[in-house]
């Protein structure tokens, strides 16, 4: 799906005639299903779906050993692994949200890109239910200014 990124701008430049470049991107919408259905948005939230060699290539650390067994595990925050649709055996052929990158279109547009685009994967419950939940806590999340100090 086409996202519209304004390219970078310096400081003091006009606001008013930013140049646009547009991406190309596989998405997965972030929005509750039963806030579209009713059409209850008129913003749609998407993230970017990568491959893991996808999201290595744009951060090396991931190349790593042990690093996706973490992201797997939860314990990185902001990054979700999906099954692949094709091969769920396959850990390699994982694909990797990043709910750090989140896009917002409208609605129509993207009903209107859906239709023309034809079948798509979709999660199904729980599967679905623990994406949500995930995504949540990325968002939940409360930075305090201190913190309890440690027991010893």
């Amino acid at each position: 799906m086409p996202i519209f990124d304004p390219t970078t701008f310096s400081e003091g430049s006009d606001l008013q005639s930013v140049d646009v470049e547009i991406r190309e991107y596989d998405l997965i919408v972030l929005t509750q299903s039963c806030d579209l259905e009713n059409k209850k948005v008129r913003f749609v939230a998407l993230s970017p779906i990568y491959s893991l060699e996808e999201f290595e290539e744009i951060n090396p650390k991931f190349a790593k050993k042990g690093q996706w067994e973490n992201v797997r595990r939860g314990r990185v925050e902001g990054l979700y692994l999906l099954a692949s649709p094709t091969e769920p055996d396959n850990n390699r052929k994982s694909l990797v949200v990043d709910f750090g990158e989140i896009h917002s279109l409208p609605y129509d547009y993207i009903e209107k890109y859906a239709i023309n685009l034809g079948p798509r994967w979709r999660l199904n419950s729980p599967f679905l239910e623990h994406f949500s939940q995930a995504f949540a806590r990325f968002f939940m999340r409360v930075g305090l200014p201190s913190a309890i100090e440690p027991f010893k």
